[in-house]
């Protein structure tokens, strides 16, 4: 599975911002996504999460109710629409994709990363 996204960039506070997440390669035994950010010099923490069907979401404290994660299953793509923004969204945001599958006996998870889009919130 391939990750790659896009959208990032510089915005006003206030402001909103749409990222993107193509998926390619072995996309129909993707379980679960979600969007990360780590700010220059924190850690990365997760922002949203969506499950497989789409029809569950989770959303980190600090983004509640102006950020909301989607998937377009046909498409193979998950969004993050970013609205009110503020200074402190400022991060590189990260695609993040489970993988499992059933090997062996068992199932087997796998993890992957996008490269990364920078997002900067100008106060």
């Amino acid at each position: 599975v391939q990750l790659v996204e896009s959208g990032g960039g510089l915005v006003q506070a206030g402001g909103s911002l749409r990222l993107s997440c193509a998926a390619s390669g072995s996309t129909f035994t993707i379980t679960a996504m979600a969007w990360y950010r780590q700010a220059p010099g924190k850690q990365r923490e997760l922002v949203a999460h969506i499950n497989s069907e789409g029809g569950s979401t989770n959303y980190a404290d600090s983004v509640k109710g102006r950020f909301a994660i989607s998937r377009d299953i046909a498409k193979s793509t998950m969004y993050l629409q970013m609205n009110s923004l503020k200074p402190e969204d400022t991060a590189v945001y990260y695609c993040y994709a489970e993988r499992k599958i059933y090997y062996d006996g068992s199932w087997v998870e796998y993890d992957y990363w996008g490269q990364g889009t920078p997002v900067t919130v100008s106060s």
